[in-house]
């Protein structure tokens, strides 16, 4: 396993992660993308363990906890090899103050994320979105006495944009505390928008990615193809639902791609996608799910090896979208303001 400095602190982190969605399906929403129990999270838990990945992530509000619970149990007498990333700010309760990045909210989050999931501490935690209403000084502060306090280790940052970000960033420098090192984003070949603002900024300021569904919501596993009927899986489910629009022959473009690759390679098409992902810059790490273990095993294999230039080139053209303004526009001014490496 690959272990790669998360952002600008001192944490190594391995490339994949767990992500941990599947775990309890205790809603309608949650159950679409899997129903993992205890003992079966037992044994994923593992082989990713005996695989070198030790960074398991899941969030207050999967399965309204659940997901949490299950982790926990799975994790018993196996806490010492791993590190645990939650998350909060979404609603968690029926109350005025059970949402939001609010010192009050946040302190009530991570003891309830602390008892859930049977420990005493969290290595990284995330605020899950932004939260326009509660001043940045006052998340910051709160999550700065978390760390004091043992109770988190480090802060990241998830589906914030570029300004919210950075905005973050200058008040903790200004007051001296704790800054997000980790960005969890959306990120994959058939959505490369993290690219035009957020990119640039990891790499000014240090912050690294973690990057969630990095198989396009399930549409780059190798089950979707040009003129044929979607098999039975997540997206046959509805689990796609809440994920972002693609265009099928954008789509099918990129899937003709990866099967060009992969017919080179005799790697899988979700193996090619994830190492894709594994060249770009600031990316420290990808949270890969599961339901079974044969599909963990398929993204452990995502890892070991490494695309040659031209195999990234292809899948970099077939991906290629042109950018929003003003981002379109800066592409003509290079000169001064250079861009990432394949950008």
């Amino acid at each position: 396993m690959d272990y790669r400095q998360l952002g600008r602190s001192g944490l190594k982190v391995p490339a994949l992660s767990f992500g941990t969605g599947t775990f309890g399906g205790s809603n309608a929403f949650f159950e679409r993308w899997g129903q993992t129990d205890v003992d079966e999270a037992s044994r994923l838990i593992d082989i990713c363990l005996d695989a070198g990945v030790t960074l398991f992530d899941t969030a207050d509000i999967y399965s309204q906890g659940r997901s949490e619970e299950v982790l926990g149990a799975a994790l018993k007498g196996k806490r010492d090899r791993a590190m645990i990333s939650t998350k909060a700010s979404f609603r968690k309760g029926d109350g005025p103050n059970d949402t939001g990045s609010s010192r009050y909210h946040l302190v009530r989050s991570v003891e309830g994320s602390l008892k859930r999931l049977g420990t005493d501490h969290i290595d990284l935690y995330f605020m899950h979105g932004f939260d326009a209403l509660t001043p940045v000084e006052e998340t910051l502060r709160a999550l700065d006495d978390l760390i004091t306090a043992g109770k988190i280790g480090y802060i990241g940052a998830s589906n914030f944009s570029g300004w919210h970000l950075m905005k973050s960033l200058a008040v903790s420098d200004a007051y001296g505390l704790s800054r997000y090192v980790a960005y969890q984003g959306y990120y994959s070949l058939v959505g490369r928008d993290y690219e035009h603002e957020l990119m640039p900024l990891g790499i000014d300021q240090g912050v690294g990615l973690m990057v969630w569904s990095p198989l396009g919501w399930g549409r780059l596993t190798g089950k979707i193809r040009r003129g044929q009927p979607i098999g039975e899986g997540r997206i046959a489910k509805g689990g796609a639902v809440g994920g972002p629009h693609v265009d099928e022959d954008y789509l099918f473009d990129v899937v003709d791609a990866l099967d060009k690759v992969a017919a080179d390679t005799g790697k899988s098409v979700s193996q090619i996608a994830l190492a894709w992902l594994l060249t770009r810059p600031t990316v420290a790490n990808i949270v890969v799910g599961a339901r079974t273990e044969d599909q963990l095993r398929q993204n452990l294999g995502a890892v070991g090896w490494t695309l040659d230039a031209e195999h990234i080139a292809l899948l970099d053209d077939a991906s290629r979208r042109a950018p929003a303004y003003p981002y379109w526009h800066q592409m003509d001014f290079d000169e001064r303001n250079p861009k990432p490496t394949h950008w």
